[in-house]
């Protein structure tokens, strides 16, 4: 699995860097785009009714504040064509719902009118596994103070299947992700590992697994690339990923981001 903190980074800039001057390049900053932050996430056990949607737009490489987008109307349609709606609170680009009701493996578009234009999404809301227990191994040869975890989960083997999985380490700024597919699994038990060299004897580690769709994880897999390629000072340009939101009213004018809709496991493990 790889770290993530790069993946909303998708135009990336060439900078160079002396032993003691920064040079400041003058870019040149294309218009903003809309940057939207869709994940439903229903945690096993919650009623789910709680979900929020982010609307932002892309700005300057030097900017240090992201714009919001205020004024949207957004709600989400399910197949019965009952409407939850998504009210912005105050002027923050936060939509909230509170009376979603989940229902697992069925079609749900997303709608919103973002000035005069229209956004749409569809997606399927995918089930996912328990996770049923992490096994730590502190013998595995990849230096001293590195520590294995490994957590399983037991795949059902009726359909074709893909998870995202993440583990969030609190001595580290960012959690760790990857994707994977029961392609080579189907109906066993399948696992993910985690391995750290920044894990004292106490540290809690949080493990979430994602019930996704294919094309989820097909976006996903090339996120993880263009984030992985995006250190050092002569890494490639990553390309622009496309999400599933559709710009009906102006097909050029497309939105980043992904409309995702997710059953969640999720356990703690201290530590030992």
């Amino acid at each position: 699995m790889k770290n993530i903190k790069y993946i909303l980074l998708f135009i990336a800039v060439l900078t160079f860097v002396s032993c003691q001057d920064v040079i400041s390049v003058d870019l040149e900053t294309a218009p903003p785009r809309l940057v939207v932050e869709a994940s439903i996430d229903w945690h096993k056990d919650t009623d789910g009714l709680v979900q929020k949607i982010k609307l932002t737009t892309t700005t300057g490489f030097y900017e240090t504040e992201v714009p919001v987008v205020s004024g949207a109307t957004i709600y989400i349609e399910n197949e019965n064509g009952i409407r939850f709606d998504f009210i912005e609170q105050a002027t923050t680009g936060e939509y909230i719902c509170t009376d979603f009701v989940v229902e697992l493996n069925q079609n749900f578009t997303l709608v919103m009118l973002v000035g005069t234009e229209v956004y749409t999404a569809t997606e399927v809301f995918k089930p996912v596994p328990n996770i049923l227990l992490v096994e730590q191994n502190n013998d595995i040869g990849f230096g001293e103070n590195t520590i294995e975890l490994k957590f399983f989960y037991q795949d059902n083997g009726a359909t074709d299947n893909f998870y995202m999985e993440k583990v969030t380490n609190p001595m580290l700024p960012y959690p760790k992700y990857g994707v994977k597919s029961n392609e080579l699994f189907k109906g066993n038990m399948m696992y993910g590992i985690y391995l750290s060299d920044k894990l004292d004897v106490g540290t809690e580690v949080v493990f979430e697994l994602f019930g996704i769709t294919e094309r989820y994880k097909n976006y996903m897999s090339k996120l993880l690339i263009a984030a992985n390629n995006g250190s050092g000072p002569f890494q490639q340009t990553p390309p622009t990923v496309r999400g599933n939101i559709v710009n009906q009213t102006n097909p050029d004018n497309y939105a980043l981001g992904y409309f995702r809709l997710s059953e969640v496991s999720e356990l703690s493990y201290t530590v030992e």
